[in-house]
């Protein structure tokens, strides 16, 4: 994966603006913990989905971000956790050991429909 690192509350809007022109992944992971860690190895592991923007959030060093996303985006925070915005909202949402390339690759299919 090639992820953008997610640092700052300006590139939330920038997320949904972009959202409404391609799917958008953000991945909030736990560095202090070992499920997020192997959810992300897991998806290090794997190409970026096709036409699809990637996001991750150290959610330790951007805890308050964290926060933001679940409040922007009406989703209870967990970690790890991974996010696919469209049009401006979060559409599916995952965490721990569900964090999955298969079951995020079924959810993009089924949003271009």
């Amino acid at each position: 994966m090639n992820w953008i690192n997610l640092t700052e509350e300006q590139q939330l809007e920038q997320i949904k603006q972009e959202s409404n022109i391609q799917p958008v992944l953000i991945f909030k992971h736990s560095t202090r913990c070992s499920i997020s860690f192997m959810a992300k190895n897991r998806l290090d592991k794997e190409q970026n989905p096709e036409n699809t923007l990637c996001y991750y959030l150290d959610l330790i060093q951007y805890h308050s971000l964290s926060n933001k996303i679940a409040e922007i985006f009406h989703v209870y925070h967990e970690s790890p956790q991974i996010l696919l915005i469209k049009n401006g909202e979060c559409v599916y949402d995952e965490s721990h050991n569900g964090i999955r390339m298969d079951d995020i690759l079924e959810q993009l299919n089924l949003s271009k429909n």
